[in-house]
């Protein structure tokens, strides 16, 4: 029978689209399932056969519960703000929004030949004004908005200038960076300037001096995840860090609650650990070192305060403002050069490199709060500005990279741990006894650390503290292509844009790149200023705008609310949508957005939430993290200073440097079409080949599929060969989802053939081959045990065990010769989530209209998998000779009396008359001669 899928899947995409099949309802008496997938950005490169991998799952699972009777809303859209298109556009001069559009148009066409059941009407772009509309009002929403700590909630600004007003800051318990109390009479007093100055310290959206990536090579500011071993991710570029004023975000208002809302999800738990290790709760205390000769004090935040008197020197990041204050002239150069070697390395780095020890002393010394001791100050880049206060108390006997540093630069290392000698082992140890001070000699670790912070606090020197790893976000970025930060300046004081004047839409620029002082592109737009009664007006005109742009984050980070009501130009989502939707269900996406993307989406609910904007504090129910499909690279070897190559087998031969080839120049073989290598680069033209036995040969590695690699398999070549089905069905089969696992484009030919082996159960030849003939019990027991595995399997997201359940059951109902309507009605709607195109063919071929995708899905039914006879073996003298089924309610004397009058019994008694008859019901039959 001819498995005709091109036809299959064209046809059906077709009625899908022409009929809305997948479209989600506004509302419904039925239940509501959210299935979401994390939101693609649009490359020029497309899909790869690992991308869909995530998609084939959560559309399996959207498929199913239909099904089931659920109203299931299963959206698709693009993350189309980011880098790549802006860096195209700077190359060639071609607006971003022409670039992602057609990369949107090419991803587009491809998903929807994987059969996805996405409900399109629903398509949301980051880069859409109609979108960013509601991501600027959302910022204005954190811009007006304060962190009341006594309520744990964010209120409005308004409400905080009126307790200013009336009295102060007396009794205001806020998250903010301001230290210093003031009147209502001194706050009555200020200029608008003053106040706004002040009022930054507390907004959920604020300007601040901020240490950042910076890459001039780029023009931008970039994330933590932007930047590896001190270049810019895309391009290769060097990053250094850099001092600017930037708008951030108060995300760390929001620690606890973050920390928190973790034990209400259903995330694995690595997932959830990496969050808790990135905020990073820690309790401890803040105490304040005097600077000899000097007013200054510099604060640090130690979680073991006990180990105070084990101090031996102090060391500040290098970015901390005290640094340039306390350096003595002698020293300044030297500071100033380690600042500039520091500023070149990533935050990340600099956590990460445990190995390397570096650090400048800088002439100043501190005093010790309790004995007077003078400490010297130094500065090392192990230390962050943006942890902590930017400075460590070093006790080196306690604190590994402080006993490194010590030994390196030959400090003193006090002893802190009972024994009195330090030496290289004694230096982490935690549970040792406290030596140093009457009144914490002889405790344990917790009850010295809570009887030096009490100490701490009567003497004045500090106070204890809860202390997150948490930073605030970084939220500007000196880019083009990104949403228009919605801010205007009116005497250098940030003002916000009126909302009946947003979208504030991205200016026409006449290049992409900063202007040529350095500023960020939005500069060069020649109608970039801002009348609060018109709007955008005229350079010249009005008031400034805000030149910089939203990160790729923020779009991402409520997108899940907009699909829930996609039109509403009111507000970003409705009441009556989010009372019916509520949260995402299910979330499928990869590992690496765990302290990304998915944290700041967990602040911005939590933060909406407390607007009374949204019902939920956290946006997705349950998250899985799916896992890679990895690529078989194929390597040549190239002789090395030479542009010749030899076979895998002779490479001992000679001394070779692996090259990574184009794996479509290679067969499941390992055999490289050397004609068409030569025709992959221009410099392979002339290059010379040694075969072995007429074959050249590669050598083959699972790595990452990426388009470096040369490893990437394109999903339209596999839907061409074998169709989306076969695609769907083999990626499930690969392996569980949450698991990595090689693509091996040779194995696709097995599932292949069990859809042409399925799609004869039906068909014979051309003919539809039905019967309505009563199934008998094997026939049933094959399909509810099916049908049992099936919803156990999807319930539990472990796909790969299903399509092998479906290979097992077809199999049996082959052998069986099975075309009954009671079996292969129920096996086509069971199969439906897997293999979407075949089984609405099959399902019309069944005689039914209006598609499958609602039809319910079969319950299996326990009486078919009770097993009612069994198969018999006889034996003879122990050695089996036949079979015979036989019911299981039959009684020894009758199994016997059955058996020996076989007339296959009688031939192999030969005459003969058994010696016993030994019967085990339900095992075995034993003839002893």
């Amino acid at each position: 029978m001819d498995y005709n899928f091109q036809e299959i899947e064209k046809k059906w995409q077709e009625y899908w689209a022409k009929n809305s099949s997948f479209k989600a309802e506004e509302s419904s008496e039925k239940p509501k399932y959210y299935v979401l997938d994390m939101f693609p950005y649009p490359s020029g490169a497309g899909l790869h056969v690992g991308h869909p991998l995530g998609y084939i799952a959560s559309d399996i699972v959207s498929r199913y519960k239909r099904h089931k009777g659920f109203n299931v809303l299963h959206p698709m859209g693009y993350d189309s703000f980011g880098l790549p298109a802006e860096q195209y556009a700077i190359q060639t001069g071609q607006h971003p929004a022409i670039t992602t559009e057609e990369n949107i148009k090419r991803y587009r066409q491809q998903l929807d030949q994987i059969g996805f059941s996405f409900d399109w009407s629903r398509e949301v772009r980051t880069s859409d004004p109609n979108f960013y509309k509601w991501t600027q009002w959302i910022f204005l929403q954190l811009f007006n908005s304060w962190y009341d700590a006594a309520a744990d909630s964010a209120k409005s600004i308004e409400t905080l200038v009126q307790q200013f007003e009336s009295k102060g800051s007396e009794g205001i318990n806020a998250v903010t960076s301001n230290e210093e109390g003031f009147t209502a009479e001194a706050w009555n007093a200020l200029s608008d300037i003053q106040k706004e100055e002040i009022l930054q310290k507390y907004r959920l959206a604020y300007r601040a001096e901020s240490t950042v990536n910076w890459c001039p090579a780029l023009g931008t500011v970039l994330a933590n995840d932007e930047v590896k071993d001190g270049l810019s991710e895309r391009g290769g570029h060097p990053v250094v860090q850099k001092k600017m004023m930037q708008w951030s975000l108060r995300i760390t208002a929001y620690a606890q609650r973050l920390l928190d809302g973790l034990n209400e999800i259903d995330w694995s738990e690595s997932l959830k650990e990496s969050q808790r290790n990135w905020i990073g709760r820690s309790e401890g205390a803040s105490v304040h070192f005097a600077l000899k000769d000097r007013e200054e004090k510099i604060e640090v935040f130690t979680t073991r305060p006990d180990t105070i008197f084990g101090v031996s020197f102090m060391v500040l990041a290098p970015e901390n403002p005290l640094v340039d204050e306390i350096t003595t002239e002698a020293y300044r150069s030297s500071v100033d050069k380690y600042k500039v070697q520091a500023a070149k390395k990533s935050e990340r780095d600099r956590l990460a490199d445990v190995k390397t020890v570096s650090g400048q002393f800088t002439g100043a010394y501190a005093v010790h709060p309790f004995s007077g001791k003078e400490l010297p100050i130094w500065i090392g880049d192990y230390v962050l500005a943006s942890y902590g206060t930017g400075a460590v108390m070093s006790v080196p006997a306690h604190d590994s990279r402080d006993y490194a540093f010590a030994k390196y630069f030959d400090l003193p290392i006090l002893p802190v741990v009972e024994g009195g000698d330090v030496s290289k082992e004694s230096y982490d140890a935690k549970e040792g006894k406290v030596i140093n001070s009457d009144f914490l000699n002889g405790l344990d670790v917790k009850e010295a650390v809570a009887k030096a912070i009490a100490k701490i606090e009567e003497e004045g020197l500090g106070k204890g503290k809860v202390n997150f790893r948490l930073r605030d976000a970084i939220f500007g970025r000196q880019r083009y292509w990104g949403e228009p930060i919605p801010v205007y300046y009116k005497d250098g004081v940030p003002h916000s844009v009126k909302q009946e004047h947003l979208p504030l839409e991205l200016p026409q620029v006449d290049a992409y790149l900063p202007t040529e002082d350095g500023e960020p592109p939005l500069a060069r737009g020649q109608n970039w200023n801002y009348d609060p009664e018109k709007g955008v007006v005229a350079n010249g005109e009005g008031y400034p705008l805000e030149q910089t742009t939203m990160p790729g984050w923020a779009g991402s980070s409520w997108y899940d609310l907009r699909y829930m009501d996609p039109f509403n130009t009111d507000a970003p989502v409705s009441e009556k949508a989010d009372d019916y939707w509520q949260n995402v269900d299910l979330y499928i996406g990869g590992s690496e957005h765990a302290t990304g993307h998915l944290l700041y989406t967990r602040f911005w609910h939590k933060f909406l939430k407390d607007q009374g904007i949204i019902s939920q504090n956290e946006p997705f129910k349950k998250l899985i993290n799916q896992g890679m499909i990895l690529g078989t690279s194929a390597f040549a070897y190239r002789v090395e200073g030479q542009n010749k190559f030899v076979s895998r087998g002779l490479r001992k031969d000679y001394k070779t440097v692996p090259v990574h080839v184009d794996v479509n120049t290679v067969n499941a073989s390992d055999e490289m079409d050397v004609d068409a290598f030569k025709l992959w680069r221009d410099d392979l033209a002339g290059a010379e080949f040694v075969s072995e036995n007429g074959k050249f040969l590669v050598g083959r590695e699972v790595e990452k599929m990426s388009k470096s690699k040369y490893n990437v398999v394109n999903p339209d070549d596999i839907i061409e060969q074998y169709g989306a089905d076969t695609l769907r069905m083999y990626e499930m089969f690969l392996g569980p989802l949450e698991q990595s696992k090689p693509w091996n484009t040779a194995g696709i030919t097995g599932v292949h053939g069990f859809l042409k082996k399925l799609t004869r159960l039906y068909k014979n030849e051309a003919d539809w081959n039905i019967s309505d003939e009563k199934a008998d019990d094997k026939e049933l027991k094959a399909l509810h045990v099916l049908i049992k595995k099936v919803n156990e399997d999807i319930e539990a997201f472990s796909f790969n065990t299903s399509v092998s359940a479906f290979m097992i059951c077809v199999n049996e109902l082959g052998a069986l010769k099975c075309n009954k309507l009671e079996i292969l009605e129920p096996l086509a709607v069971l199969i439906s989530p897997f293999a979407p195109h075949l089984a609405e063919e099959l399902w019309t071929g069944l005689g039914h209209e209006g598609g499958i995708s609602v039809v319910p899905f079969p319950i299996h039914n326990e009486d078919y998998l009770t097993e009612n006879s069994f198969e018999y073996p006889v034996a003879f003298n122990g050695k089996m000779r036949f079979k015979e089924e036989l019911s299981l309610e039959m009684a020894k004397d009758a199994v016997e009396k059955h058996i020996m009058g076989l007339e296959k019994t009688a031939t192999y008694l030969d005459g003969k008359s058994p010696k016993k008859v030994i019967v085990v019901p339900g095992k075995i039959v034993n003839i002893v001669m």
